[in-house]
């Protein structure tokens, strides 16, 4: 069965790496900086207006040349009411692709200009996302950001108020901003009181510095997930310490491509992480300033690696995985992704008249070790009975791991 883009766009997704202040809509900027008074660069009259003022998509000198657009979406997220509907708006663009859950990261640090408390900013974002739910049925969570370029307690008064705000809407802490010159191990204070208070931890690393970055934010941060991970393929044993330890990445594409974090999609490591067998889940970034939505980094993914329905299949149950939500809450929405996503495919196989691959290539290449390792057995090709995904009735899925297991026995 030929995979298209409409079988992406309705297929369950999660996107765990989204920037609220790099994922506004360009007709939002312009009308909150019209009704603010704020002057905008180039004062753009329309959207291409705007879009070509602030690059787009295009690809930039490093990330601390992309990170520059910010200062255009910040500018018009200084109110209760901009942020509330930036918030909201990503929720809808995100639900109408069916994206089921989404993890929302920002900083309150950047959103004080006009005088807004911590907490009203966390709760303008919060009454958004609930707005979005409401609406759409949309599951998410904020991840509060600290901000490498600020001062590591301006980060510990962020992993305080993500603290303070758990279990009411905030899943998680992050470290974003330039990796250069700010190593994660001048954070650690913040990282210890997250951790100290059970608190999801994710760290941008590997990104625009080398794998020691990566292993700062393990070893000394502690993370539970890692943000984009691009450069990790240059240290083999830590890339293994992370497959071992299952620590998922969130690999943005296109936005590694626009930053240079990789060379192309071609040279990016996301292929070679799949079937090493690396956790990994595909995500945004920034919706606006990457010009992408979780439709387009999926089909990209397809035309660049010659992607499956089964490859398909196992990003999809990587991103439910990885989610910062609650055990048993993931295991039930897990297992309703796969069971929409197996319809989905039947619905296309039907209208279509082809039948779908879904033994996914990391499980091909599993078999091929498998033959290979013993001079004995012949080497032929083929998937074992334990390398195969269960029929679609079966129930549930185990996140704990990377095999899907039938229910129990009530």
């Amino acid at each position: 069965m030929k995979i298209t883009r409409d079988f992406i766009h309705r297929m369950p997704k999660t996107d765990l790496h989204v920037h609220l202040d790099g994922s506004m809509r360009l007709s939002t900027i312009l009308e909150l900086a019209e009704k603010e008074g704020i002057a905008l660069p180039g004062n753009p009259q329309t959207e291409d207006e705007l879009a070509r003022a602030i690059n787009i998509g295009a690809i930039c000198e490093d990330l601390t040349d992309y990170l520059k657009a910010f200062d255009v979406t910040l500018s018009v997220m200084q109110t209760e009411e901009s942020l509330y509907r930036a918030a909201f708006e990503l929720g809808e663009d995100a639900a109408r692709e069916n994206v089921k859950y989404m993890e929302v990261r920002y900083s309150p640090l950047l959103h004080t200009r006009n005088g807004l408390s911590y907490p009203v900013i966390v709760e303008a974002v919060a009454e958004g996302l609930r707005e979005a739910k409401r609406r759409y049925g949309l599951m998410s969570g904020q991840i509060i950001c600290g901000i490498r370029h600020m001062t590591p307690e301006s980060s510990l008064r962020m992993a305080e108020l993500c603290v303070a705000f758990k279990n009411r809407g905030v899943v998680g802490f992050d470290l974003a901003g330039a990796e250069a010159d700010n190593p994660a191990k001048d954070y650690r204070e913040a990282f210890y009181l997250i951790r100290n208070n059970n608190v999801n931890l994710t760290i941008h690393a590997g990104e625009a510095y080398g794998p020691e970055s990566i292993h700062q934010a393990i070893h000394l941060g502690g993370a539970h997930r890692i943000g984009h991970g691009t450069r990790l393929r240059e240290d083999g044993d830590l890339l293994n310490f992370l497959n071992d330890h299952r620590i998922p990445l969130e690999v943005c594409l296109t936005s590694n491509v626009q930053t240079r974090a990789a060379k192309s999609f071609e040279s990016h490591p996301l292929p070679f992480y799949m079937s090493y067998g690396l956790r990994c889940t595909i995500n945004t970034d920034n919706r606006l300033i990457t010009d992408t939505t979780m439709t387009d980094e999926f089909w990209r993914a397809v035309q660049h690696y010659d992607l499956n329905i089964g490859d398909l299949r196992k990003l999809m149950i990587d991103g439910f995985k990885s989610a910062f939500m609650p055990y048993r809450k993931k295991r039930t929405v897990t297992a309703q992704a796969c069971a929409e996503f197996d319809a989905l495919v039947r619905d296309f196989e039907t209208s279509s008249g082809e039948k779908a691959t879904t033994d996914p290539r990391v499980a091909q290449e599993i078999a091929f070790q498998k033959a290979s390792a013993d001079a004995r057995t012949p080497l032929i090709y083929h998937i074992q009975p334990e390398d195969r995904r269960p029929e679609a009735s079966d129930a549930d899925v185990d996140v704990d791991s990377d095999k899907e297991q039938p229910s129990p026995a009530e």
